[in-house]
C-alpha cells in the first residue's frame, strides 16, 4: 500500500491507496518549461504585436484608453507576475504616442465575482501603478451597471454585453493569462473579455447546462462549444465597437511564472499562445489505460475564496472541475472519491445568495430542472443580492447558478461520487453524492461499482499544488 496525504478543508486526508494506483503529484511527476525574462518578453510583444501596431503608434494626445486585467482570482502576484510588468510598460508605450495619463483608465474584469479591495490591486498589481490611477481611473467592472452596453445577440444567439467604459475607448486594452481551465481549455484570448466584462445574461449564455453538460465540454477542450461562443461573443463585441481589442496575453506556468507574451488581436494571440500552454498543460500519465475510480481532495479555501471546500455548490463545481481537467484519463461511468469538509460555511459576506439558491433548488428533481425555472431568473435578478454585487464585496447571485451548471456535470457521466469526511452529511446527500465516513468505505463503495481490480488515479495536490493541468493516459 501506499500512503498519501489528500487535501481536506484546513488540514489534510491521509489515506492508504493500492500500490497499483496512479497518484499524480503536481510538480512531481511533470516539470513546469523554464520561466523567461517577463520583462524582455513583454517588450518584444509590445514591438512586435500580431495584426496591429505597435502602441505608440496606436494611442496619441486625447485618445480615451482602457486597460482591463484579470482580477485576483489567478494570475499571481510576485514581482515579475504579468499584470504587474506588462501594464507599466503599456503605459509607457502610450505615453510614447503622446497619450496623457489622465486619459487612460484600468478596469478590473472581474465578470461576476467579488469586486477587488484596494488591498488586492495593490498586492497584485503594485504599489507604485495603484497610486497613479486610484480612485478615479482604477475601477471594477459593474455587470448591472445602468449603462452596460447591450449589443443583442451574435449570429448564434448568445446574449453579447460589454462595460460602456471599454466600448466606448479609442483603444481598448485587454491582458490575459493562458492558463490550464476546465472552461474551454485555456483562461486568456476571448474568454477574458466576454466573461470578464459582460453582464449576467451574457454570461448565461455559456456558463449553463446546455453549454456545460455537453461532452465537448469535458476534457478542457479549446474545440468545445463553449469555447466557440467564447469566440463568438467576444468577436460580436469588437463588431459592435467599432474596433478591436489589443490583447496582451502571457502564457504562464504552475505558480504564476511567464513562460511567453505575445500581443496583438485576440484570435492571433490565441493561436500564438496555445501551442506552448497546451505543451506543459496536457500531461501524459503512464496509465495503459483510463482510471476507473478517481480520487482527490478539497481544501476549504481556494481560488473563488474562503469556503469553497466547505460551500456546498462552490464545493460541486470543484468537482465537476477536476473531472474535467482529468477527462482523458478517467472512463465515462467511473467513481469519483472526494475528501471534502463540506460542514455548511457558506461565508455569507462573499456570497450571499448561495444558501437561498441552495435551498430553493432543493424543490426541484434535479438541479437542470431548477436552472431553467422561474425561481433560478428571479434569484438571479434580486435586487438585494444585486446590490451587494455592485456596491459591497459580493459575488453576482447568477454566479451560483454558473457554478451550478459545472458541479451537475459528474451526475451525467459518473456512475456514483462518494464525498469523504463531510460534515454535513445531508449537504452531500442533497447534492447527489454518497458520504463516506472514511476512506476506506468509500473505496469500497466504490469497487462495488468497478470490481476489485479497479485502475484508480489520484491527483492530491490538484486545488494547492499551483495552477492545473489537463490529464491524459500515454
Amino acid at each position: 500500500m501506499q500512503q498519501v496525504s489528500l487535501d481536506y478543508g484546513d488540514s489534510k486526508m491521509d489515506i492508504a491507496l493500492p500500490d497499483s494506483a496512479q497518484v499524480f503529484r503536481f510538480g512531481d511527476e511533470h516539470n513546469c518549461l523554464p520561466s523567461i525574462d517577463s520583462r524582455a518578453a513583454t517588450r518584444h510583444a509590445l514591438e512586435n504585436p500580431l495584426g496591429f501596431p505597435p502602441l505608440r503608434e496606436l494611442g496619441g494626445k486625447g485618445k480615451k484608453v482602457v486597460i482591463g486585467f484579470p482580477d485576483r482570482v489567478k494570475g499571481g502576484s510576485h514581482a515579475e507576475a504579468h499584470r504587474k510588468v506588462a501594464i507599466p510598460m503599456i503605459i509607457e508605450e502610450l505615453q510614447k504616442s503622446g497619450a496623457e495619463l489622465e486619459d487612460i483608465t484600468l478596469l478590473c474584469c472581474m465578470g461576476l465575482h467579488r469586486r477587488n479591495h484596494l488591498d488586492d490591486w495593490n498586492d497584485y498589481l503594485g504599489e507604485a501603478i495603484v497610486k497613479q490611477f486610484y480612485p478615479d481611473r482604477l475601477v471594477n467592472h459593474d455587470g448591472e451597471a445602468d449603462d452596460l452596453c447591450d449589443f443583442g445577440e451574435d449570429a448564434d444567439g448568445n446574449v453579447v454585453q460589454c462595460t460602456r467604459l471599454m466600448a466606448e475607448a479609442d483603444v481598448p486594452i485587454v491582458l490575459g493569462h493562458c492558463s490550464g481551465n476546465p472552461y474551454g481549455g485555456f483562461s486568456g484570448g476571448y474568454k477574458m473579455i466576454v466573461t470578464g466584462m459582460a453582464g449576467w445574461r451574457s454570461i448565461a449564455s455559456h456558463h449553463c447546462p446546455k453549454t456545460m453538460h455537453r461532452k465537448d465540454w469535458l476534457g478542457a477542450s479549446t474545440d468545445s462549444r463553449m469555447r466557440h461562443q467564447f469566440k463568438s461573443i467576444g468577436q460580436a463585441m469588437e463588431k459592435a465597437m467599432g474596433k478591436k481589442f489589443f490583447a496582451v496575453d502571457a502564457v504562464v506556468g504552475r505558480y504564476a511564472e511567464v513562460l511567453a507574451v505575445r500581443a496583438g488581436e485576440i484570435e492571433a494571440v490565441e493561436q500564438a499562445t496555445w501551442p506552448l500552454a497546451e505543451k506543459w498543460t496536457n500531461i501524459a500519465i503512464d496509465m495503459p489505460e483510463k482510471a476507473d475510480i478517481l480520487v482527490f481532495g478539497l481544501p476549504r479555501n481556494f481560488h473563488y475564496g474562503p469556503g469553497m471546500g466547505s460551500n456546498p455548490i462552490l464545493m460541486s463545481l470543484a468537482i465537476g472541475g477536476q473531472l474535467s481537467r482529468c477527462w482523458h484519463a478517467f472512463r465515462e461511468g467511473g467513481v469519483l472519491i472526494a475528501a471534502a469538509i463540506c460542514d455548511g460555511d457558506w461565508n455569507p459576506r462573499w456570497f450571499p445568495s448561495y444558501e437561498k439558491t441552495f435551498e430553493t433548488m432543493l424543490g426541484y428533481p434535479a438541479v437542470t430542472d431548477f436552472l431553467k425555472s422561474d425561481d433560478m431568473l428571479s434569484l438571479s435578478k434580486d435586487k438585494e443580492y444585486c446590490r451587494l454585487y455592485s456596491e459591497t464585496f459580493a459575488y453576482h447571485p447568477f454566479h451560483a447558478m454558473s457554478m451550478l451548471s459545472g458541479g451537475s456535470v459528474p451526475a451525467k457521466w459518473c456512475s456514483r461520487v462518494i464525498l469523504v469526511g463531510a460534515q454535513n452529511r445531508d449537504h452531500a446527500t442533497q447534492l447527489g453524492y454518497t458520504p463516506a465516513d472514511t476512506f476506506d468505505e468509500a473505496l469500497q463503495l466504490a469497487e462495488t461499482i468497478t470490481g476489485k481490480n479497479a485502475r484508480i488515479l489520484c491527483t492530491p495536490e490538484c486545488f494547492t499544488g499551483g495552477a492545473s493541468v489537463h490529464l491524459h493516459v500515454s
